[in-house]
């Protein structure tokens, strides 16, 4: 990872780049989680990559060092209930807002993972893979994913019938098994569950 494609994006003048992305859009249950990033100018820290790609061990030790080392980092979510009412990729951009709110200082320029750049009140741009592509980015889905995984592990504590721990509320066969066998919990997305409850 290198900053030769960034540097192909970013206009003049861009102070403080934000990177953001987003872990959690498949699961059935729990928050989709976001997270912004802003890193030091020239910062890539070693084994920085796609959050996918990486193993739980070194995603913990990136998490902690990304966390050490930003200029600025801030996680946020948007629940279940938001995600019925707005469906998962508003809830997605939701939480990407609300993690790009608390970073201090501001970014003057965004790069967003994915193909869609909307509801930002920030000059910026989307970028397809820009996971594996900015290192801004690639911090942010670290951070994102390991807070997630961390959420689900304590939703497994609420709720171990669903061994949330075991399949990060992913629709695996186990976890559709076991919503059938005990129905939905309170933190269970309803509008995923429509073919597995019928």
């Amino acid at each position: 990872m290198d900053f030769e494609v960034q540097k192909t994006l970013l206009p003049e003048g861009v102070r403080y780049l934000c990177g953001t992305d987003e872990a959690g859009r498949g699961p059935l249950a729990g928050d989709v989680y976001a997270a912004a990033v802003i890193l030091p100018d020239g910062y890539i820290p070693s084994g920085l990559n796609d959050s996918k790609k990486l193993s739980e061990k070194k995603r913990e030790k990136l998490f902690d060092e990304i966390c050490e080392n930003a200029v600025s980092f801030a996680i946020a979510t948007a629940t279940p209930k938001e995600i019925d009412e707005i469906n998962i990729l508003n809830a997605s951009l939701l939480a990407m807002r609300r993690a790009i709110a608390a970073l201090s200082p501001s970014p003057d320029y965004l790069l967003v993972d994915g193909n869609i750049y909307r509801g930002f009140d920030l000059p910026g741009r989307a970028v397809v893979k820009g996971d594996a592509l900015i290192p801004a980015i690639a911090a942010a889905s670290i951070l994102a994913k390991v807070a997630r995984d961390r959420s689900l592990v304590e939703l497994d504590k609420q709720y171990p019938e669903y061994c949330f721990a075991k399949h990060k509320g992913y629709p695996t066969p186990l976890h559709r098994e076991l919503v059938q066998k005990y129905g939905p919990s309170p933190v269970h997305r309803m509008s995923f569950l429509k073919n597995i409850l019928k």
